[in-house]
């Protein structure tokens, strides 16, 4: 493998806020490595609306910069370029990906229990640790998912987050095959992954999102039922309709402008599931419904964070047997403001993946 350089190309954030900007730039820093890390030669970068919520800073957390973090992104694809002293079990050339979480304690209740996504030391990646908007990036050894054989690196970037996120909410959802699922936002980079393992796992899944790009997504990953929000102008009883005349036995929201509606898609469905995926900016949504009806339809409402080491594993041997296939558009650096601009916007059917090696 050449040589590890001492500068790279990244994109920065510029401007954090509400009217942020991307930048790419070809003399960023190559970082170096602790004893116990892995540097990656990244190959390919998802772009994902967590990235844009972390440069806007509008989520109830500290700004890219109090961590000194100018990179964002965390759906990271590549090899090992550079390994520390005390690291084991790995080899130049390796392919490794980055993921939502940079590292964990590994020696709390959470960790032992394998739901190390909620461990109260976490480091999220490209907040309070570089992201996956740069080249080179250091990756914690013990924390570094493999990607197997068979799974290219357009497939395996957006793994690291969407489809391992998604896999972790329809583990805890409960939702069994034959059950109807709904997916509000799913035509975007993590529901459509959500779409493609519901079919996997034969739970049947109703998109709700608009356009005929994310219409055409949908169904080729699997979608029973495609539902326009704009088109539709009672989407509830459409959802109900489409579920075998009673509801949803699960919704699982990746488009946080749903939350108003979610409890509605359950209809008449005893023992119904919504589970909160997307986060919508702080103070912009309180989700809830009568207790009564909680009580008469047993209803749960409950929240899944990103996937753990396991779900990841999990989604790249789906990917692996092709069920997990590329959903994504493949860009050049050159399109990277671009394309978060895009993302921004809501104008991204599935996912955005940005080719390193492309100018």
């Amino acid at each position: 493998m050449a040589e590890v350089p001492k500068k790279c190309k990244a994109a920065i954030v510029v401007n954090e806020g509400p009217d942020f900007k991307v930048e790419v730039i070809d003399d960023f820093d190559v970082p170096e490595i602790g004893p116990n890390d892995l540097l990656l030669k990244l190959n390919a970068t998802g772009l994902c609306m967590s990235d844009v919520h972390f440069m806007m800073n509008d989520w109830n957390v500290p700004p890219m910069s109090t961590f000194g973090v100018r990179c964002a992104g965390h759906e990271g694809a590549g090899v090992v370029a550079k390994i520390g002293e005390n690291v084991q079990g790995w080899d130049i050339g390796d392919r490794a990906g980055l993921k939502p979480i940079y590292d964990v304690c590994g020696q709390c209740e959470q960790c032992y229990n394998g739901k190390e996504n909620y461990c109260p030391k976490g480091i999220y990646t490209g907040l309070a640790a570089n992201g996956t908007y740069q080249q080179y990036v250091v990756s914690p050894a013990k924390y570094t998912s493999r990607i197997p054989d068979g799974v290219s690196d357009y497939v395996a970037g957006p793994i690291m987050c969407s489809a391992s996120t998604m896999h972790r909410a329809l583990i805890d959802s409960g939702l069994k095959p034959s059950n109807y699922c709904v997916f509000p936002g799913g035509g975007g980079g993590v529901g459509i992954q959500g779409v493609q393992l519901a079919k996997a796992m034969g739970i049947r899944a109703i998109v709700i999102d608009t356009g005929e790009d994310k219409r055409k997504l949908a169904a080729e990953c699997g979608a029973e039922t495609f539902i326009d929000f704009k088109e539709e102008s009672d989407v509830p009883a459409a959802v109900k309709k489409a579920a075998g005349g009673i509801g949803a036995h699960g919704v699982i929201v990746t488009g946080y402008q749903a939350y108003k509606d979610a409890v509605k898609y359950i209809g008449d469905r005893v023992g119904g599931t919504v589970i909160c995926v997307a986060l919508p900016p702080k103070g912009y949504i309180t989700l809830g419904a009568e207790p009564s009806q909680f009580a008469f339809r047993n209803l749960k409402i409950t929240g899944s964070l990103v996937g753990t080491m396991q779900d990841t594993v999990a989604c790249l041997e789906y990917a692996q047997r092709g069920l997990l296939k590329q959903i994504c558009e493949v860009r050049g650096m050159s399109k990277f403001a671009e394309s978060v601009e895009q993302l921004k916007d809501g104008k991204v059917a599935g996912r955005i993946v940005i080719d390193f090696n492309q100018d």
